[in-house]
Protein backbone atom coordinates (compact mmCIF):
# COMPACT_ATOMS: atom_id res chain seq x y z
CA UNK A 1 0.00 0.00 0.00
CA UNK A 2 3.06 2.36 1.01
CA UNK A 3 4.26 1.37 -2.61
CA UNK A 4 1.23 3.10 -4.17
CA UNK A 5 0.76 5.76 -2.52
CA UNK A 6 4.13 6.60 -3.19
CA UNK A 7 4.09 6.22 -6.69
CA UNK A 8 0.89 8.14 -6.90
CA UNK A 9 2.81 10.50 -4.57
CA UNK A 10 5.76 11.01 -7.50
CA UNK A 11 2.92 10.67 -10.35
CA UNK A 12 1.55 13.94 -8.85
CA UNK A 13 4.39 15.76 -7.65
CA UNK A 14 5.75 15.02 -11.73
CA UNK A 15 2.56 16.26 -12.65
CA UNK A 16 2.52 19.72 -10.82
CA UNK A 17 6.26 20.21 -11.82
CA UNK A 18 5.63 19.46 -15.43
CA UNK A 19 2.80 22.11 -15.44
CA UNK A 20 4.34 24.70 -13.59
CA UNK A 21 7.10 24.39 -16.17
CA UNK A 22 4.32 24.80 -19.12
CA UNK A 23 3.34 27.85 -17.53
CA UNK A 24 6.41 29.42 -17.04
CA UNK A 25 7.32 28.46 -20.86
CA UNK A 26 7.75 31.62 -23.17
CA UNK A 27 7.00 31.69 -26.12
CA UNK A 28 10.55 32.75 -28.33
CA UNK A 29 10.37 35.36 -30.97
CA UNK A 30 13.56 36.08 -33.17
CA UNK A 31 14.66 39.26 -34.37
CA UNK A 32 17.01 39.74 -37.20
CA UNK A 33 17.82 43.05 -38.45
CA UNK A 34 21.60 44.60 -38.92
CA UNK A 35 22.98 45.73 -35.39
CA UNK A 36 26.74 46.32 -36.99
CA UNK A 37 27.79 47.51 -40.15
CA UNK A 38 27.34 49.47 -41.96
CA UNK A 39 23.38 49.55 -41.72
CA UNK A 40 23.26 49.19 -37.82
CA UNK A 41 21.80 52.60 -37.31
CA UNK A 42 18.06 51.01 -39.03
CA UNK A 43 19.29 47.85 -37.26
CA UNK A 44 18.96 49.10 -33.39
CA UNK A 45 16.34 51.57 -34.12
CA UNK A 46 14.16 48.91 -35.26
CA UNK A 47 15.14 46.86 -32.19
CA UNK A 48 14.52 49.98 -29.60
CA UNK A 49 11.30 50.33 -30.88
CA UNK A 50 10.48 46.55 -30.94
CA UNK A 51 11.65 47.02 -27.18
CA UNK A 52 8.62 49.84 -26.72
CA UNK A 53 6.29 47.73 -27.99
CA UNK A 54 7.26 44.70 -25.70
CA UNK A 55 7.11 46.90 -22.44
CA UNK A 56 3.89 48.45 -23.96
CA UNK A 57 2.33 45.01 -24.37
CA UNK A 58 3.71 43.77 -20.54
CA UNK A 59 3.35 40.46 -21.04
CA UNK A 60 6.16 37.46 -19.69
CA UNK A 61 5.00 35.19 -21.85
CA UNK A 62 7.09 36.45 -24.91
CA UNK A 63 10.60 36.48 -25.22
CA UNK A 64 12.48 38.72 -27.92
CA UNK A 65 15.76 36.96 -29.14
CA UNK A 66 17.79 39.32 -31.33
CA UNK A 67 20.28 38.78 -33.51
CA UNK A 68 22.99 40.10 -35.87
CA UNK A 69 22.37 39.97 -40.01
CA UNK A 70 25.14 42.34 -40.65
CA UNK A 71 22.98 43.06 -43.67
CA UNK A 72 24.10 39.44 -45.22
CA UNK A 73 21.95 36.68 -46.64
CA UNK A 74 24.58 33.78 -45.47
CA UNK A 75 24.89 35.51 -41.92
CA UNK A 76 20.78 35.99 -42.15
CA UNK A 77 20.73 32.29 -42.46
CA UNK A 78 23.40 31.21 -39.60
CA UNK A 79 21.67 33.36 -37.09
CA UNK A 80 18.01 32.06 -38.23
CA UNK A 81 19.57 28.67 -37.57
CA UNK A 82 20.90 29.31 -34.61
CA UNK A 83 17.61 30.79 -33.33
CA UNK A 84 15.53 27.22 -34.88
CA UNK A 85 17.89 25.40 -32.63
CA UNK A 86 16.53 27.47 -29.34
CA UNK A 87 13.02 26.62 -30.17
CA UNK A 88 12.29 29.87 -32.55
CA UNK A 89 9.61 29.25 -35.25
CA UNK A 90 9.14 33.35 -35.89
CA UNK A 91 11.29 35.80 -36.63
CA UNK A 92 10.51 39.58 -37.17
CA UNK A 93 13.10 40.47 -40.37
CA UNK A 94 15.13 40.36 -42.30
CA UNK A 95 15.11 44.34 -43.38
CA UNK A 96 16.40 43.74 -46.62
CA UNK A 97 15.00 41.43 -49.60
CA UNK A 98 18.25 40.69 -50.60
CA UNK A 99 19.36 38.99 -46.92
CA UNK A 100 16.24 36.74 -47.50
CA UNK A 101 18.25 34.56 -50.43
CA UNK A 102 18.51 31.40 -47.96
CA UNK A 103 16.01 31.38 -45.79
CA UNK A 104 13.90 29.03 -47.82
CA UNK A 105 16.17 26.22 -46.05
CA UNK A 106 14.48 26.79 -43.30
CA UNK A 107 10.82 25.76 -43.99
CA UNK A 108 9.93 25.10 -40.46
CA UNK A 109 10.39 29.24 -39.39
CA UNK A 110 8.07 32.33 -40.55
CA UNK A 111 9.96 35.16 -41.46
CA UNK A 112 8.18 38.62 -40.91
CA UNK A 113 10.18 40.98 -43.67
CA UNK A 114 10.60 44.73 -43.41
CA UNK A 115 10.65 44.40 -47.23
CA UNK A 116 7.62 46.21 -49.29
CA UNK A 117 9.03 43.71 -52.44
CA UNK A 118 6.71 40.73 -52.88
CA UNK A 119 7.40 39.50 -56.00
CA UNK A 120 10.34 36.14 -55.89
CA UNK A 121 10.29 36.13 -52.04
CA UNK A 122 10.42 32.22 -50.73
CA UNK A 123 7.37 30.91 -49.72
CA UNK A 124 8.09 31.34 -46.21
CA UNK A 125 9.09 34.97 -46.01
CA UNK A 126 6.16 37.23 -45.69
CA UNK A 127 6.50 40.65 -46.82
CA UNK A 128 5.37 43.24 -44.35
CA UNK A 129 6.36 46.55 -45.75
CA UNK A 130 4.08 48.99 -47.28
CA UNK A 131 3.92 46.79 -50.71
CA UNK A 132 2.91 48.78 -53.70
CA UNK A 133 -0.33 46.98 -54.04
CA UNK A 134 -1.34 48.33 -50.77
CA UNK A 135 -0.45 51.73 -52.53
CA UNK A 136 -2.06 51.14 -55.96
CA UNK A 137 -5.05 49.91 -53.75
CA UNK A 138 -5.14 52.96 -52.17
CA UNK A 139 -4.91 55.46 -55.11
CA UNK A 140 -7.86 53.42 -56.61
CA UNK A 141 -9.93 54.26 -54.36
CA UNK A 142 -9.15 58.47 -54.34
CA UNK A 143 -9.65 57.86 -58.38
CA UNK A 144 -12.73 56.54 -57.57
CA UNK A 145 -14.13 58.97 -55.36
CA UNK A 146 -12.48 61.99 -57.65
CA UNK A 147 -13.83 60.27 -60.86
CA UNK A 148 -10.74 60.12 -62.47
CA UNK A 149 -11.08 58.05 -65.32
CA UNK A 150 -7.96 58.23 -67.69
CA UNK A 151 -4.86 58.15 -65.02
CA UNK A 152 -1.76 57.39 -66.50
CA UNK A 153 1.10 55.76 -64.11
CA UNK A 154 4.80 57.06 -64.64
CA UNK A 155 7.55 54.49 -63.72
CA UNK A 156 11.40 54.72 -64.00
CA UNK A 157 13.27 51.92 -65.10
CA UNK A 158 14.90 50.73 -62.21
CA UNK A 159 14.84 47.90 -59.74
CA UNK A 160 11.68 48.76 -58.37
CA UNK A 161 9.75 48.57 -61.76
CA UNK A 162 8.32 45.16 -61.69
CA UNK A 163 6.99 45.70 -57.97
CA UNK A 164 4.83 48.40 -59.89
CA UNK A 165 3.71 46.34 -62.64
CA UNK A 166 2.95 43.34 -60.54
CA UNK A 167 0.66 45.38 -57.98
CA UNK A 168 -1.44 46.75 -61.52
CA UNK A 169 -2.26 43.67 -62.73
CA UNK A 170 -3.22 42.38 -59.23
CA UNK A 171 -5.14 45.70 -58.12
CA UNK A 172 -6.97 45.71 -62.16
CA UNK A 173 -6.61 49.88 -61.81
CA UNK A 174 -8.01 51.32 -65.26
CA UNK A 175 -5.29 53.51 -66.42
CA UNK A 176 -5.17 55.22 -69.75
CA UNK A 177 -1.58 54.56 -70.14
CA UNK A 178 1.61 53.43 -68.53
CA UNK A 179 5.10 55.11 -69.65
CA UNK A 180 8.18 54.11 -68.61
CA UNK A 181 10.96 56.49 -68.00
CA UNK A 182 14.68 57.31 -67.74
CA UNK A 183 15.92 59.21 -64.46
CA UNK A 184 18.63 60.75 -65.75
CA UNK A 185 18.14 64.56 -65.73
CA UNK A 186 19.26 64.80 -69.88
CA UNK A 187 16.66 62.70 -70.82
CA UNK A 188 13.93 62.54 -68.59
CA UNK A 189 12.29 66.18 -69.72
CA UNK A 190 12.53 65.31 -73.71
CA UNK A 191 10.36 62.10 -72.31
CA UNK A 192 8.15 63.61 -70.41
CA UNK A 193 7.43 66.52 -73.65
CA UNK A 194 6.31 63.56 -75.68
CA UNK A 195 4.40 61.87 -73.04
CA UNK A 196 2.41 64.65 -73.00
CA UNK A 197 2.59 65.41 -76.62
CA UNK A 198 4.58 68.56 -75.90
CA UNK A 199 5.88 69.44 -79.10
CA UNK A 200 2.03 68.72 -81.00
CA UNK A 201 0.49 71.24 -78.62
CA UNK A 202 2.93 73.79 -78.81
CA UNK A 203 3.11 73.86 -82.31
CA UNK A 204 -1.00 73.86 -82.38
CA UNK A 205 -0.62 76.86 -80.06
CA UNK A 206 1.51 78.98 -83.28
CA UNK A 207 -0.72 78.00 -85.39
CA UNK A 208 -3.59 79.02 -84.31
CA UNK A 209 -2.02 82.08 -83.47
CA UNK A 210 -0.86 82.23 -87.30
CA UNK A 211 -4.58 81.56 -88.16
CA UNK A 212 -5.99 84.26 -86.17
CA UNK A 213 -3.19 86.87 -87.58
CA UNK A 214 -4.23 86.35 -91.18
CA UNK A 215 -7.95 86.20 -90.32
CA UNK A 216 -10.41 88.81 -90.03
CA UNK A 217 -12.10 87.82 -86.99
CA UNK A 218 -13.66 90.52 -84.43
CA UNK A 219 -11.28 91.17 -81.64
CA UNK A 220 -8.55 89.86 -83.19
CA UNK A 221 -6.03 91.41 -81.42
CA UNK A 222 -7.40 90.75 -77.79
CA UNK A 223 -7.67 86.48 -78.95
CA UNK A 224 -4.02 86.63 -79.98
CA UNK A 225 -2.84 88.72 -76.73
CA UNK A 226 -5.06 85.80 -74.65
CA UNK A 227 -2.87 83.10 -77.07
CA UNK A 228 0.71 84.96 -76.66
CA UNK A 229 -0.21 84.36 -72.42
CA UNK A 230 -0.47 80.88 -72.88
CA UNK A 231 2.38 78.03 -73.35
CA UNK A 232 0.69 75.35 -75.24
CA UNK A 233 -2.61 74.73 -76.85
CA UNK A 234 -4.91 71.63 -77.36
CA UNK A 235 -6.45 68.85 -75.12
CA UNK A 236 -4.55 67.06 -72.18
CA UNK A 237 -5.85 63.56 -72.90
CA UNK A 238 -4.99 62.36 -69.13
CA UNK A 239 -6.55 63.45 -66.05
CA UNK A 240 -4.67 62.74 -63.68
CA UNK A 241 -0.69 60.96 -63.31
CA UNK A 242 0.55 58.90 -61.22
CA UNK A 243 4.64 58.75 -60.40
CA UNK A 244 6.01 55.86 -58.62
CA UNK A 245 9.08 58.13 -57.96
CA UNK A 246 10.75 59.48 -54.64
CA UNK A 247 12.66 62.69 -53.60
CA UNK A 248 14.56 64.88 -55.81
CA UNK A 249 13.68 62.28 -59.06
CA UNK A 250 9.88 62.91 -57.94
CA UNK A 251 10.36 66.83 -57.96
CA UNK A 252 12.43 66.26 -61.51
CA UNK A 253 9.24 64.59 -63.12
CA UNK A 254 6.75 67.09 -61.63
CA UNK A 255 9.12 69.79 -62.74
CA UNK A 256 8.99 68.29 -65.83
CA UNK A 257 5.09 67.99 -66.25
CA UNK A 258 5.16 71.52 -65.86
CA UNK A 259 8.02 72.52 -68.10
CA UNK A 260 5.46 70.75 -70.46
CA UNK A 261 2.45 72.69 -68.90
CA UNK A 262 1.09 70.36 -67.36
CA UNK A 263 0.17 71.79 -64.14
CA UNK A 264 -1.22 70.43 -61.14
CA UNK A 265 -3.77 72.73 -61.83
CA UNK A 266 -4.98 70.72 -64.96
CA UNK A 267 -4.81 67.23 -63.68
CA UNK A 268 -4.15 65.54 -60.45
CA UNK A 269 -0.39 64.92 -59.06
CA UNK A 270 -0.76 61.29 -57.45
CA UNK A 271 2.25 59.45 -56.00
CA UNK A 272 3.42 56.94 -53.25
CA UNK A 273 3.77 56.62 -50.01
CA UNK A 274 6.49 59.81 -49.25
CA UNK A 275 6.83 59.30 -45.28
CA UNK A 276 5.22 63.13 -45.08
CA UNK A 277 9.04 64.66 -46.45
CA UNK A 278 8.89 67.80 -45.26
CA UNK A 279 10.53 68.69 -48.26
CA UNK A 280 7.43 68.45 -49.97
CA UNK A 281 6.32 71.63 -48.35
CA UNK A 282 8.75 73.88 -50.02
CA UNK A 283 7.67 72.92 -53.61
CA UNK A 284 4.57 75.11 -53.79
CA UNK A 285 4.21 74.57 -57.85
CA UNK A 286 3.66 71.02 -57.51
CA UNK A 287 1.02 71.14 -54.93
CA UNK A 288 -1.65 69.93 -54.44
CA UNK A 289 0.44 66.64 -54.55
CA UNK A 290 -1.60 63.50 -53.34
CA UNK A 291 -0.11 60.09 -52.03
CA UNK A 292 -1.28 56.89 -49.97
CA UNK A 293 0.80 56.68 -46.73
CA UNK A 294 0.47 55.46 -42.75
CA UNK A 295 -1.64 56.91 -40.16
CA UNK A 296 0.18 60.44 -39.85
CA UNK A 297 -1.36 61.13 -36.33
CA UNK A 298 0.16 57.64 -35.11
CA UNK A 299 3.27 58.19 -36.70
CA UNK A 300 3.92 61.49 -35.02
CA UNK A 301 2.69 60.20 -31.30
CA UNK A 302 5.11 57.41 -31.87
CA UNK A 303 7.97 59.71 -33.09
CA UNK A 304 7.70 61.32 -29.77
CA UNK A 305 7.09 58.81 -27.68
CA UNK A 306 10.73 57.36 -29.27
CA UNK A 307 12.56 60.80 -28.70
CA UNK A 308 11.09 60.88 -25.07
CA UNK A 309 12.95 57.04 -24.22
CA UNK A 310 15.97 57.02 -26.09
CA UNK A 311 17.05 61.50 -27.10
CA UNK A 312 17.32 60.29 -30.95
CA UNK A 313 14.93 60.01 -33.51
CA UNK A 314 13.57 56.93 -35.00
CA UNK A 315 13.80 55.55 -39.11
CA UNK A 316 10.89 54.81 -40.41
CA UNK A 317 10.92 51.11 -40.31
CA UNK A 318 11.09 51.15 -36.60
CA UNK A 319 7.21 52.60 -36.93
CA UNK A 320 6.58 49.62 -38.66
CA UNK A 321 8.99 46.82 -36.59
CA UNK A 322 6.53 48.63 -33.55
CA UNK A 323 3.81 47.37 -35.45
CA UNK A 324 4.84 44.41 -36.50
CA UNK A 325 5.41 42.93 -32.56
CA UNK A 326 1.83 43.81 -31.75
CA UNK A 327 0.75 41.72 -34.78
CA UNK A 328 2.39 38.75 -33.79
CA UNK A 329 1.43 38.93 -30.79
CA UNK A 330 -2.31 39.45 -31.53
CA UNK A 331 -2.23 36.12 -33.67
CA UNK A 332 -0.34 34.67 -30.94
CA UNK A 333 -2.94 35.38 -28.20
CA UNK A 334 -5.85 34.83 -30.79
CA UNK A 335 -4.57 31.35 -30.91
CA UNK A 336 -4.01 30.69 -27.34
CA UNK A 337 -0.17 31.32 -27.92
CA UNK A 338 0.03 28.08 -30.30
CA UNK A 339 2.48 28.51 -32.70
CA UNK A 340 1.44 26.20 -35.28
CA UNK A 341 2.46 26.74 -38.87
CA UNK A 342 -0.38 28.17 -40.45
CA UNK A 343 -0.88 31.23 -37.81
CA UNK A 344 -0.44 33.74 -41.36
CA UNK A 345 -2.58 31.72 -43.36
CA UNK A 346 -6.12 32.50 -41.79
CA UNK A 347 -7.86 35.67 -42.88
CA UNK A 348 -7.58 38.18 -40.08
CA UNK A 349 -7.21 41.70 -39.58
CA UNK A 350 -5.00 44.22 -36.71
CA UNK A 351 -5.93 47.56 -36.42
CA UNK A 352 -1.69 48.81 -35.91
CA UNK A 353 -0.54 52.37 -35.78
CA UNK A 354 0.51 52.65 -39.23
CA UNK A 355 -2.96 51.47 -40.13
CA UNK A 356 -5.08 48.01 -40.52
CA UNK A 357 -3.25 44.87 -41.30
CA UNK A 358 -4.93 42.40 -43.30
CA UNK A 359 -3.87 39.28 -43.23
CA UNK A 360 -4.68 36.00 -45.30
CA UNK A 361 -2.75 32.89 -46.89
CA UNK A 362 1.04 34.32 -45.98
CA UNK A 363 0.08 37.59 -47.46
CA UNK A 364 0.15 41.30 -45.58
CA UNK A 365 -1.40 44.03 -47.22
CA UNK A 366 -2.36 47.60 -45.47
CA UNK A 367 -5.52 50.00 -45.90
CA UNK A 368 -3.71 52.73 -45.97
CA UNK A 369 -4.70 56.73 -45.29
CA UNK A 370 -4.52 59.24 -48.17
CA UNK A 371 -3.00 62.84 -48.12
CA UNK A 372 -2.13 65.54 -49.95
CA UNK A 373 0.20 68.23 -49.43
CA UNK A 374 -1.64 71.40 -50.29
CA UNK A 375 -1.15 75.17 -49.15
CA UNK A 376 2.59 73.93 -47.26
CA UNK A 377 0.76 70.95 -45.39
CA UNK A 378 -0.14 67.54 -44.93
CA UNK A 379 -4.10 67.08 -45.34
CA UNK A 380 -5.71 64.10 -44.72
CA UNK A 381 -8.05 62.91 -47.60
CA UNK A 382 -9.15 59.71 -45.80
Amino acid sequence: MKIIVKIFLIFFISLFNTINSLADAKIKIGLIVPLSGEYSDIGNSILKSVRLAVDKIDNNKILVIPKDTKANPIDALRISKELYNQGVRIIIGPVFNESSKYLNELEEITFISFTNKIRDNPKNVISAGVNAISQINTINKFLDIEKLERPIFLIPSTDYKKEIDFAISQTKIKLKDKFIYDQSPTKLTDQIGKITRYPQRKQHLEDEIKRLENSNVPNKEKKISNLKKKDTLGFINFDSVIIADFDESLKSVATSLLYTDVSSERVKYITLNQWFDRSLLKENSLQPLYFPSINKDNYEIFVKEYLESYESEPNQLSFLSYDLFGLVYYLLYNNNFDLEKNIFQKKNKFKGKIGIFEIEKNTITHQLNFYSVEDNKFKKIF
